[in-house]
C-alpha cells in the first residue's frame, strides 16, 4: 500500500467518524443548550440536572440512529474490502 492510499483511507475514516457521530452529538448539544437556558432562567445550578437528561437523550438518539449508522459502516467496509457498496 502506498503512502497516499493510506493517507486517503485515514482521511475517509476520520470523515466517517465525524458524519456518524454528528446526529448524536447534535442532539446532546441541543439538549444541553435547552437545559443551560432553563438553569439560567431559574437560577438552579444543579449539576445532575445538566448531565442526566443529556446522557438519556444521547442514548435514545444512538438507538434511533443505529440502523443508519450500521448501513453507512457496512458500505464503508465494503468499499475498503474492494467490493461494491451496494
Amino acid at each position: 500500500m502506498e503512502l497516499s492510499t493510506a493517507v486517503d483511507l485515514g482521511r475517509e475514516a476520520l470523515w466517517m467518524v465525524l458524519v456518524l457521530s454528528a446526529p448524536v452529538m447534535a442532539i446532546g448539544l441541543a439538549v444541553g443548550l435547552v437545559i443551560a437556558v432553563f438553569q439560567a432562567v431559574t437560577q438552579l445550578q444543579e449539576q445532575t440536572l445538566q448531565f442526566v437528561p443529556k446522557i438519556v437523550a444521547m442514548a435514545v438518539a444512538a438507538v434511533i440512529f443505529v440502523p443508519w449508522i450500521a448501513a453507512r459502516l457496512i458500505e464503508f467496509t465494503q468499499v475498503l474490502l474492494g467490493g461494491s457498496p451496494f
